[in-house]
């Protein structure tokens, strides 16, 4: 009976956390949003849209008509942005974001794997747009959900080298004896045990390379500048989203915002998990507040570096100067990243802040 009360206990605290992690993300997703293009159009000389904009952007697409192609799969047009928007919000239930009374934050599920799980969910909102795209029947969007997917195979490569890197580093013995948990691919663990505590100059130097890989991996995610190759209004019409309106385009709207938050909450997990309450001493309510605003800064700034001051500064790249972007340059930075640390372990420079 007790063990059935714990089930059931568990089961409500994992749907009230779900609908508050959609609510948060969807939120604070459509708030960055409006942020980023504040803050995008000051660089440029603009006033630009005020932050409430987005969140009016959603409320009249959903007034809006849902209109179909002549040509299009009307069951799969319509599933696609449901599956994008369950997907992004997915993730958030794997990534350390619930706040908690003795300050940090815990994921509100964990697995063995976790943060490979996480590399396959990315998948599913741009395999989403992809089925999407090609269902509509429109060449433009085909087109567009071809680019997609090509970009998806050039950015998951060192994608995956970042995680490999993180977990290898932790795995070694100098760290992994001072762990509770063994799981070294699980996000709370890598989120405990800051990297940047157990590196020496080489380790360092091997961080900063794979952060900055992650950065730029960031807006290909996202779809944003100079990786919108799939959506390029002046070349393809909007590509994957060219059929796409009322409340299917809000959808995808909205896995976009989702997605932002989920892109920025990882990169702070994995490179940036330090909590200001256990600096200050602070617990309880106290503690888990000021936990929260820096966290929400922390991704602010990531939002920043990684999306809006890329996509001012650059201009649209080619798919053929993408894939060769992801797959030369910043693959082999990310594996010299890779390189630098093992021989940060290997030489035993590294230090350990306890």
């Amino acid at each position: 009976m007790i063990e059935l009360q714990d089930i059931s206990m568990k089961l409500l605290i994992i749907i009230f956390g779900t609908i508050g992690l959609a609510a948060f993300g969807i939120i604070f997703g459509l708030i960055y949003k409006g942020v980023d293009r504040k803050i995008s159009a000051h660089m440029q000389g603009r006033i630009g849209p005020p932050i409430r904009q987005p969140f009016r952007d959603v409320v009249k697409l959903f007034t809006k008509e849902n209109i179909v192609p002549e040509n299009a799969i009307p069951w799969v047009f319509h599933l696609a942005p449901l599956i994008g928007l369950v997907g992004a919000i997915s993730i958030l239930l794997y990534l350390p974001i619930v706040p908690q009374l003795d300050g940090g934050f815990t994921p509100l599920l964990s697995a063995s794997g976790d943060l490979i799980l996480i590399l396959y969910l990315l998948m599913i909102p741009s395999l989403a747009m992809v089925i999407g795209g090609f269902s509509s029947g429109s060449p433009y969007a085909t087109v567009g959900a071809q680019r997609e997917i090509v970009t998806m195979i050039a950015y998951e490569f060192p994608l995956a080298i970042i995680i490999i890197s993180i977990a290898y580093r932790i795995s070694r013995p100098d760290i992994f004896s001072q762990i509770n948990n063994s799981n070294v691919f699980a996000l709370s663990t890598i989120a405990s045990t800051p990297v940047w505590n157990y590196v020496g100059f080489l380790g360092f130097i091997g961080l900063i390379l794979l952060l900055f890989v992650l950065v730029i991996v960031t807006p290909a995610e996202l779809s944003k500048i100079p990786f919108d190759s799939t959506e390029a209004e002046t070349e393809i019409a909007g590509g994957l989203l060219v059929e796409y309106s009322g409340r299917n385009l809000a959808m995808f709207y909205l896995t976009d915002g989702v997605k932002t938050v989920v892109m920025a909450s990882l990169i702070v997990a994995l490179f940036f998990p330090y909590n200001l309450s256990s600096l200050f001493g602070l617990e309880s309510f106290s503690a888990m507040i000021v936990d929260i605003i820096f966290y929400l800064i922390k991704v602010l700034i990531v939002i920043v570096f990684s999306v809006s001051l890329i996509r001012v500064a650059t201009a649209r790249l080619k798919i053929d100067q993408i894939v060769y972007t992801y797959w030369i340059p910043l693959t082999l930075i990310s594996l010299i990243g890779l390189v630098l640390i093992i021989m940060d372990w290997s030489l035993g420079v590294g230090w350990i802040i306890s």
